[in-house]
């Protein structure tokens, strides 16, 4: 059995959450209730309950409705748990508090341990499940559940989409030391709460990826997860930050570099390193329990890879890019970034056109089998993978702090026009008027299918994942 101590989240997409509003408050200020079932990731102490499908209960199945009381039949729910059974799933009860009492009332204590006795019944599980509290203005609090009774406020619920919605169980104010208080006057102290309780996943930690890594500890993270498998080399002390001569002669790994300036910052922000490759089990189980993930990888495989990730787990993902054309003359033909937002259930980088299947097939036998690779691009049965672009840190700079502002406006909405606008930005420096911005469009037919599913065997839906970390 798991042990309830475990820390306990619930992420949903925003379209799940203004579904799970919209009959919650029908408007007569009596109480109504809804379930979700939901995959699940697990991952040493923690646990995240992943919605897949939500469940709403009529108001005519009721047999209470009033405004601190709600009864229901749970005969409607049993099609719900037959597919929560048949295919290991758990379940989230979420009811209204029309009034804005944010607790748990007595009369909840005694419903969900009624209703859980009944569903662990029926799903013969030890697996954690939740209930959800939701307020008037969409705001959810919720305890985790499980098979011996109630437990412990979950450490957090998220719901993502255009804008991130972040509800955290501390409820206490957290002191803002002076070197965070110009943040809090730019960005307030509800962002700053936020951003101070986040567990952010940055992979790739070379030019755009150590200068993410610096705003992110500056900005008072709580937690980093910092994903790469090489060492420092001399080339690359014109772009990474904090990396110095003696680094690259000592061949000294990305992570444990940049792990040991942000301790050196000592500004609060806890750092996992991984000196390894993104397709390793431990590394994907260990992004799974982040809040959000910042992509700074150029191969077409890892973008397709953390794309599943934020897809499978229901993780905001923004993925940036750099691309400088020499002209082989010592010139520049052009300098482009692009900054994708990926939502959970929304476009994907596949689906807008930044790679094909047929770049990765590509990019994945360069991977596996190399030598097949090189023969069949000798032969020009397939196209290159590219490789070494020239990169400097000015333009790193540039990208990497947008993408770093791109995510402050998901969760503090400050710009004039909605964030769903803004869910590709290519940035042209060579020529600034063919910038342009674009909007989400239509879902992606291939990930959607893969939202919230979570913990799968094999993981990802890959066969090929290395057992553990280098």
């Amino acid at each position: 059995m798991i042990s309830q101590y475990h820390q306990v989240s619930v992420a949903m997409t925003a379209a799940q959450h203004e579904q799970i509003k919209k009959h919650l408050f029908p408007g007569d200020g009596c109480e109504a209730v809804a379930i979700a079932i939901c995959g699940r990731s697990s991952y040493k102490s923690s646990s995240t309950l992943l919605v897949q499908e939500v469940h709403e209960i009529p108001y005519q199945a009721c047999r209470i409705r009033e405004p601190d009381c709600v009864t229901w039949n749970a005969d409607v729910i049993v099609h719900a748990l037959e597919k929560a059974m048949n295919e290991g799933l758990s379940i989230i009860k979420v009811h209204s508090h029309p009034g804005g009492y944010r607790k748990f009332s007595g009369t909840d204590d005694v419903s969900d341990k009624q209703i859980f006795e009944s569903i662990y019944g029926w799903l013969d599980t030890d697996e954690p499940m939740a209930s959800l509290i939701m307020m008037p203005d969409g705001e959810l609090i919720g305890r985790s559940i499980w098979p011996n009774g109630l437990g412990s406020p979950l450490r957090s619920i998220r719901a993502v989409g255009d804008d991130i919605k972040f509800w955290f169980s501390e409820e206490t104010k957290l002191d803002v030391p002076e070197h965070a208080v110009r943040i809090v006057q730019t960005f307030g102290d509800g962002t700053y709460s936020v951003t101070r309780r986040l567990h952010a996943g940055v992979v790739g930690c070379s030019g755009t990826g150590s200068i993410t890594i610096e705003q992110s500890a500056r900005n008072h993270f709580g937690q980093l997860t910092i994903v790469d498998p090489e060492t420092i080399d001399h080339k690359n002390l014109n772009r990474i930050l904090n990396s110095t001569w003696q680094d690259a002669e000592n061949q000294a790994s990305k992570v444990d570099v940049l792990a040991a300036a942000i301790k050196a910052m000592n500004l609060g922000t806890q750092v996992n390193t991984y000196q390894a490759d993104l397709i390793t089990i431990d590394v994907i189980k260990k992004l799974s329990q982040c809040d959000v993930i910042f992509g700074c990888m150029d191969s077409v495989d890892g973008r397709h890879i953390l794309n599943k990730i934020a897809s499978y787990y229901l993780i905001p993902y923004i993925d940036m890019g750099v691309r400088i054309d020499a002209d082989g003359q010592g010139g520049v033909e052009s300098i482009n970034g692009v900054i994708n937002y990926i939502k959970p259930g929304g476009s994907s980088l596949l689906s807008r056109g930044l790679y094909t299947s047929v770049d990765l097939d590509a990019a994945m036998m360069k991977r596996h089998t190399p030598a097949l690779y090189e023969e069949r691009a000798k032969q020009g049965y397939i196209r290159g993978v590219r490789v070494d672009q020239p990169a400097v840190i000015s333009v790193n700079m540039q990208i990497a702090s947008m993408a770093f502002n791109e995510f402050l406006a998901r969760i503090h909405p400050y710009r004039v026009e909605p964030n769903s606008k803004y869910a590709q930005r290519r940035v042209v420096i060579s020529d600034p008027e063919a910038s342009m911005d674009m909007e989400d469009g239509n879902a992606c037919q291939i990930f959607s299918k893969w939202v919230g599913l979570g913990d799968q065997q094999p993981l990802l839906g890959m066969q090929d994942l290395q057992n553990d970390k280098k």
